[in-house]
């Protein structure tokens, strides 16, 4: 009897993995009504306008998750416009895990911007250009964040991970939980091609739409995780463990010899001292 009460608990600790509920799982943090949620919470938009752009967080905390979210993005002319959509704790010294989606005019492409912030330290950009049209249907972007590394991936392709290197001095995100955060913004100082090119506020209102989020995560909540007492021979968090195998590898690499437009860690003029430490020590770039 005592071993399967103790069985109880561990499933009872499990972090259930399913299609969530945008008025369960989310709140709407800005946006003076921009930001729905629609046909029974399986479908939120943000939308943007002159005036305002808007933008949600997640209800719950995580240290440690896979984490999909399907997005599809503004169409025609996005240029100006940011939607960005990412894993954040607080305070200055914050760890970060960043998809941010740059518009662009009509025809050219979007930009896939990738940044990973360790105890208030960023700087760590890649860029990709997508290999479909990011407008056209919705795509799954998923981040997975385990203690041993975090892999950025689209429709279940790898085209990013950056690894614990805690060894070599490089800060690791492990102790902060984070909350997922989303928003559609105007950046037309910067977001394309350096802020040449601005925001046309006559094809407002822009809109971004989300479905299918799914957490496979530890939530975090008064101070502990829900994974904290499971078993590592649990089947449903064998992503707490997960690695690239030898087929997503040469994924990665197919990715990033087509379509990766921007690394930091080939970015010798940025960086005249040394590249970062990561950059030289393992296959982070």
């Amino acid at each position: 009897m005592a071993s399967s009460s103790i069985l109880v608990l561990m499933l009872s600790m499990l972090v259930v993995a399913s299609a969530g509920n945008f008025n369960q799982d989310f709140d709407i943090t800005w946006g003076d009504g921009r930001a729905k949620i629609l046909n029974n919470g399986q479908l939120l938009t943000l939308s943007l306008d002159k005036a305002s752009g808007s933008g949600f967080q997640s209800r719950n905390e995580y240290l440690f998750g896979k984490i999909d979210m399907q997005l599809k993005l503004v169409p025609g002319n996005s240029a100006g416009t940011v939607t960005a959509y990412y894993l954040s704790s607080q305070g200055s010294v914050h760890d970060e895990i960043d998809f941010e989606f740059l518009g662009n005019l009509s025809g050219d492409p979007y930009i896939l911007h990738t940044n990973v912030f360790s105890q208030g330290k960023g700087n760590r950009e890649q860029q990709f250009y997508l290999w479909f049209d990011p407008t056209a249907d919705f795509h799954t972007y998923s981040i997975l964040w385990n203690p041993q590394l975090i892999i950025f991936s689209v429709d279940g392709t790898p085209i990013r991970q950056f690894k614990n290197l805690e060894s070599k001095g490089v800060a690791y995100p492990k102790n902060q939980p984070m909350r997922i955060y989303s928003s559609l913004w105007n950046a037309d100082d910067w977001a394309t091609r350096g802020g040449l090119v601005k925001t046309d506020w006559s094809q407002a209102p822009f809109t971004a739409s989300y479905r299918n989020f799914n957490a496979n995560a530890c939530v975090w909540s008064s101070g502990s995780s829900s994974c904290s007492k499971n078993s590592s021979s649990t089947t449903s968090n064998a992503w707490l463990y997960q690695e690239l195998d030898s087929s997503s590898q040469e994924k990665l690499k197919w990715v990033q010899k087509n379509y990766m437009i921007y690394n930091y860690c080939t970015d010798t003029k940025r960086f005249p001292q040394g590249l970062p430490p990561e950059c030289t020590a393992t296959n982070n770039s």
